[in-house]
């Protein structure tokens, strides 16, 4: 700010020095005073351009580092939200925003300030030295000032609204993108290609109305900026022309005052520039501040509970989730003891994964309480409990990385052994050996280059990376054949021996060995027991045992 003052102060001085050159020649002064005033006029330009460069550099320096911590702080929000806010707002739309809004509050903070104080300071003391001068022509060339402001608020208020719905458009055209390339192979799968570039297509084509929206009332503010610019010009050559031609006023006094009535052009001007740029980032920045203000449903307390030693005993009392659309667990009572592995089975859609998300608290039930070695998990840093847990869900989420660095994901410090005896145990090892480069082979977004079974495996792994105390594995099994899932429960047995381990599947050959079966049905305990005590029981459990071994009888047939 102080760059851009002494840069405006000097500004307003070369008018000045024009004038004084002129009178000075025009009343008989020698030929080297041209050469005076030339030096002069060169000296204020290039004091002048010193600080203008100085002024960009650090007020548009300052925006880019506004936006480096606004991005940063943009990012900790986001990845601090729990998995229920994403389920309510497309991906697309949360792009958008730490995309193209935060660069249009970039320029606001950036362009739109510099050129917001500049324009205002020349503005105001360009008219302090016009009115010294003759305050009643400068107050003529003020005249259609009302009109400029009266513009500006009309035509600023509807920039605001036009660019705010042009936002939310692009937000939807990313949403369409962003959907379209996650569901590609289901695209092609359903021949869809043409319906879905139609789709976007009149997308784009709604985006493209609403910026023609805001350009008409650009186009139209513009122009009509220059024309109360023009109309000052005319009075300003009327009225100060006679005044010379009357000798009130000298040449060199006249040629200063049309001099800075050019100066006050570009602030004019730029005025509607920088009131486009205002109302774009404040239009931004709202939609930003939805995000920053958003509060986390899963936050951790105060004061967080500590716990010296994890045994790994975790009770669920009373617990009930409801959802929109029902609820998913009623009143569940159950105790899972410590270093014992517990399956669970029912239904699709009896609450089998809500129960398992509620230990690492992903979500938190709707009344009822979750305990860990008997503290309530609300209690403990959501940090430190999940630090505790080896998570393995039923939808397999690889990132764009080698295997290795997935299997690694969560451990920094992970030795190439470690990584390679957790893929042993996963029974991953003997297919990475087959792949061209090993554990360095990049699997694609989403793990997109291995194979349904091969992404779990690879989960699995992660998960045991961790060395957890309590292991979960949610239907984790269920993409590989029997034979796999035989090699890789064997090598299970040894880390779930040590460990609480929560099991969910649909198969009776991998929950046969858990020290308890649980059945949910419609969100209730309706059966628990041993493998043998269920199969005679003859409830859910016992019909599935049968049937899974007369398929088995069947294929060995």
């Amino acid at each position: 700010m102080g760059a851009l003052v002494v840069k405006d102060a000097t500004a307003v001085l070369l008018p000045v020095m024009i004038r004084d050159a002129i009178d000075a020649l025009t009343s008989g002064a020698p030929l080297r005073t041209v050469f005076v005033f030339s030096g002069y006029l060169a000296g204020i330009c290039l004091i002048k351009g010193v600080f203008q460069y100085w002024m960009r550099v650090v007020l548009i320096g300052v925006s880019r580092d506004i936006e480096f911590e606004m991005r940063n702080a943009l990012f900790e929000k986001l990845v601090s939200l729990a998995p229920d806010y994403y389920g309510k707002n497309r991906t697309g739309d949360v792009m958008a925003r730490a995309t193209n809004d935060l660069n249009a509050v970039r320029m606001m903070l950036g362009p739109g300030v510099m050129y917001w104080t500049e324009t205002s300071l020349t503005f105001a003391l360009t008219i302090a030295v016009m009115a010294s001068i003759d305050w009643r022509l400068t107050a003529l060339a003020l005249l259609p000032a009302p009109l400029v402001s009266f513009a500006v608020i009309v035509f600023g208020r509807r920039i605001h609204t036009r660019f705010e719905a042009i936002q939310a458009m692009f937000s939807d055209i990313s949403s369409r993108v962003q959907e379209n390339l996650s569901g590609m192979r289901m695209l092609r799968a359903f021949v869809q290609e043409s319906a879905e570039v139609r789709k976007f297509e009149r997308l784009n084509r709604e985006y493209i109305a609403q910026n023609l929206k805001l350009i008409q009332v650009q186009g139209f503010f513009q122009p009509l900026l220059e024309c109360l610019i023009g109309v000052t010009f005319l009075i300003v050559l009327w009225v100060g022309g006679r005044q010379v031609i009357e000798h009130r006023i000298t040449v060199g006094s006249f040629v200063m005052f049309n001099t800075y009535m050019s100066m006050l052009v570009w602030p004019m001007i730029a005025l509607g520039w920088v009131v486009n740029l205002m109302q774009r980032g404040t239009a931004s920045l709202h939609r930003i501040d939805e995000i920053m203000n958003e509060r986390p449903s899963i936050a951790a307390p105060e004061q967080a509970h500590v716990l010296d030693t994890v045994r790994g005993e975790i009770e669920f009392r009373g617990v009930s989730v409801e959802y929109p659309t029902g609820a998913a667990l009623d009143a569940v009572n159950l105790r899972i003891p410590a270093a014992k592995t517990i399956a669970v089975v029912g239904h699709t859609g009896s609450g089998k994964s809500t129960l398992v998300s509620l230990i690492p608290r992903l979500m938190d039930p709707t009344r009822g309480t979750v305990l860990l070695d008997g503290v309530d998990v609300r209690q403990l840093s959501p940090e430190f409990l999940r630090r505790q847990i080896g998570f393995v869900p039923q939808e397999t989420f690889l990132f764009s990385a080698t295997i290795a660095e997935n299997i690694a994901f969560g451990v920094e410090h992970a030795t190439e052994e470690e990584i390679r005896l957790a893929a042993e145990r996963a029974g991953l090892a003997v297919d990475i050996e087959g792949f061209p480069a090993g554990y360095q082979t990049t699997v694609g977004e989403r793990g997109l280059t291995l194979s349904g079974g091969q992404k779990q495996r690879t989960a699995i792994a992660r998960a045991l990376l961790r060395n957890p105390k309590i292991l979960i594995l949610d239907d984790a099994l269920s993409s590989v054949d029997m034979l796999t899932e035989e090699r890789i429960l064997r090598g299970l047995r040894e880390v779930m021996r040590d460990r609480t381990v929560v099991l969910i599947s649909h198969r009776v050959s991998t929950v046969q060995m858990a020290d308890e079966i649980v059945v949910l049905e419609k969100g209730r305990v309706v059966e628990h027991g041993t493998h043998e005590e269920l199969a005679r029981a003859g409830g859910y459990y016992a019909e599935l045992a049968q049937k899974q071994m007369l398929e088995e009888e069947l294929e060995a047939i």
